[in-house]
């Protein structure tokens, strides 16, 4: 059933609740925020808002950045999840980009960046406001897009291919609303009865 959901209609609710919602990562420019996307691989948002203050601090911005060894920032990131491919990580890109205005924001540039997929290099274009060329799919698009019928399975390229494949590109923003309402509403256990999505769910609606 869920195969018959007119997605670019049925998904505009969805696009128009989260439309201008910034990321939970509390960064205040794209230097910050390429930073916090990166220490944030596998950790929580909430873990890397708490530290990132300290970290800026110390390293105000990429070319601070570039003249500091992965050691130096140890201090900084021991608390965030497999800190020390990070740290070589962020020491190593910053070497290669040297200062703010030289970040690129094209997804071919982003992923060339160690430590930078294509989820990181489309949270990075979102918040920057570059055009979109893919769909931001994190570990809620995982689990929403299968369970709203939108995309199956749980490899998130092929989620995000599949989502790009049924939406047109300036409803690409879909990825990230996805993972809004993964956060508030469909959690591993969904509120579904809150959901504005209900109507053309198939987890709701029983068609999976």
């Amino acid at each position: 059933m869920s195969s018959k959901i007119n997605w670019p209609e049925a998904i505009k609710p969805l696009l128009k609740k989260y439309k201008n919602e910034k990321h939970p990562l509390e960064y205040k420019n794209t230097y910050q925020l390429l930073v916090m996307v990166i220490l944030s691989a596998q950790d929580s948002d909430r873990n890397i808002n708490k530290l990132a203050p300290e970290f800026f601090k110390a390293f105000p911005n990429m070319q601070a950045l570039s003249n500091a060894t992965a050691d130096a920032l140890t201090p900084y990131i021991s608390k965030i999840r497999n800190f020390g491919n990070k740290g070589k990580w962020l020491t190593e890109l910053s070497k290669t980009i040297k200062k703010d205005s030289n970040i690129p924001l094209t997804l071919e540039e982003l992923t060339k960046l160690p430590g930078i997929g294509r989820k990181s290099a489309n949270v990075i274009q979102r918040e920057s406001g570059a055009p979109a060329e893919g769909v931001i799919v994190d570990l809620h698009v995982v689990r929403v897009a299968p369970r709203l019928g939108i995309a199956s399975g749980i490899d998130p390229k092929k989620i995000e291919k599949q989502i790009m494949e049924v939406l047109p590109q300036k409803d690409w923003d879909a990825g990230m609303a996805m993972s809004f309402l993964g956060r508030e509403i469909c959690r591993p256990q969904p509120k579904c009865e809150e959901c504005l999505m209900k109507e053309v769910c198939a987890y709701y609606n029983g068609w999976l």
